[in-house]
C-alpha cells in the first residue's frame, strides 16, 4: 500500500453522474461518521448554486444532498477538476489519488506526482484510509512508455492536441504513452486538452516525451479526420460552452484580451472554479468578459450538466474534445468543434 498526501476525489459529485443510488451510498457513509484522513477535494457538481437558472428544484435538492454528504466527511468543497491550478501540490514523486481523467494524467505527466487513474469509489476509499493499492502507475516500471505515437500532422493548438489525445486513448492499452517531442514544453491549455481527451477515451493514465523504441502507432490526417467525424457533429451551434476541463486564469485572460471592447455574437457559458473566479475578479479579467456578454459559471463544467440540454439547444460550440464526447453521447446535443482562437475570431465582434 502507498501512503497518501493529497487524495483528490472525483466523478462522484454531479447528481447526473451518480444518481439516486450513489447519493444514497454517500448519505449512509456520512451518517456512519466516515471522515477523510488526508486533504481531499471534489470535482464539479451540476450547477452554480449562486446563480439563478432553469434547473429543476428536484435536481437542486438531490445535488445539494450529495454535497452535504461530502462536507460532513470533511472534504474541501473546491468543485473543480483542475486542482493543480488552485492548490499547492506536494513535491514530485508524492503518491496521490486522483480520480478524474484530466487531473490524474496531468498529475503524472506534468507535475511528477504518482497516481493511478482512480474511480470515485477507490479515491474515496483512499481519502478515508490515507492509503492506496500499490499497482499500475505506482510501480516505476509502468511509468515508462511502451507505445509511442508517431504524430504525422501538425498539432498547433489545444483542439489538435485534444484530437491526438482522444485517438491515443482509443488506440493504446498501456499505462504510459510517449508523444515524443510533441509532448515537451506544452503550455497549460494544450496539456489540459491532451490529458482530458486521453483520459476520456481510454484507460491510459500518463504521457511522456521520452522517445521509445517499442511499438509505434501512427497519427496522421486519416486518424485525425476520423476523430473529427465522430465528435464534430454540426456546422453551427446555438451557444458557446467553454470549460472542460474548467478554465484557469490563463485561459480567462486569453478570452478577456480577445473580447475587449467587443461582444459575443452568441450566448457564451464559461465554466471555471470559484477560486479562479475570485482571482479573475480582482484582476479585472472577469469584468472584461462579462462586459462582452460572457456568462461565468462556477462549481460546474460542461460535462453532464443540466444547464445544457437538447430542449434548450440544438448545437453547442466548444473547443473541448472531452465536452464534445459527453455532449454528443449523454446530453444528446450536437457539437461544433473549433479551437479557442477561432471561436473568438468567429463569434466575437
Amino acid at each position: 500500500m502507498a501512503n497518501l498526501v493529497l487524495p483528490y476525489l472525483l466523478q462522484g459529485v454531479n447528481f447526473n453522474t451518480i444518481g439516486d443510488a450513489g447519493s444514497q451510498f454517500l448519505s449512509e457513509l456520512s451518517e456512519a461518521n466516515a471522515k477523510v484522513s488526508v486533504f481531499t477535494t471534489i470535482n464539479p457538481m451540476g450547477y452554480d448554486k449562486s446563480k439563478k437558472s432553469k434547473i429543476s428544484r428536484e435536481f437542486k435538492q438531490k445535488q445539494l444532498k450529495i454535497v452535504d454528504s461530502y462536507l460532513s466527511m470533511g472534504i474541501t468543497p473546491s468543485f473543480s477538476c483542475i486542482p493543480y491550478e488552485i492548490f499547492d501540490l506536494p513535491r514530485q514523486y508524492t503518491s496521490v489519488s486522483f480520480a478524474e481523467s484530466n487531473a490524474a494524467i496531468m498529475a503524472n505527466s506534468m507535475y511528477g506526482l504518482v497516481s493511478n487513474k482512480e474511480s470515485a469509489l477507490s479515491a474515496l476509499a483512499s481519502a478515508i484510509t490515507g492509503k492506496a493499492p500499490y499497482s499500475d502507475l505506482r510501480d516505476t516500471e509502468f511509468r515508462y512508455p511502451r507505445v509511442q505515437i508517431k504524430v504525422e500532422v501538425p498539432v498547433k493548438n489545444e483542439l489538435d492536441f485534444g484530437l491526438l489525445g482522444y485517438y491515443t486513448g482509443k488506440s493504446v492499452n498501456s499505462s504510459c504513452v510517449s508523444f515524443g517531442s510533441h509532448a515537451k514544453g506544452l503550455d497549460i491549455m494544450k496539456a489540459k486538452s491532451l490529458s482530458a481527451a486521453l483520459g476520456t477515451s481510454g484507460s491510459c493514465g500518463m504521457f511522456s516525451y521520452e522517445e521509445s523504441n517499442c511499438e509505434k502507432i501512427n497519427f496522421g490526417k486519416k486518424e485525425a479526420d476520423s476523430i473529427r467525424d465522430e465528435l464534430d457533429t454540426t456546422e453551427r451551434g446555438d451557444v458557446i460552452a467553454l470549460g472542460s476541463p474548467q478554465l484557469g486564469i490563463s485561459e480567462l485572460n486569453f478570452i478577456s484580451q480577445h473580447v475587449a471592447g467587443k461582444k459575443f455574437l452568441k450566448p457564451c457559458m464559461i465554466f471555471c472554479p470559484r477560486a479562479v473566479y475570485k482571482r479573475a475578479s480582482k484582476s479585472g479579467i472577469l469584468q472584461q468578459i462579462r462586459g462582452a456578454g460572457g456568462d461565468i459559471i462556477c462549481d460546474a463544467c460542461t460535462c453532464l450538466t443540466p444547464l445544457i440540454t437538447k430542449a434548450e439547444y440544438d448545437g453547442v460550440i466548444t473547443n473541448s474534445v472531452k465536452a464534445s464526447y459527453y455532449l454528443n453521447k449523454f446530453n444528446n446535443v450536437s457539437v461544433c468543434l473549433k479551437d479557442l482562437r477561432t471561436i473568438m475570431n468567429d463569434y466575437v465582434k
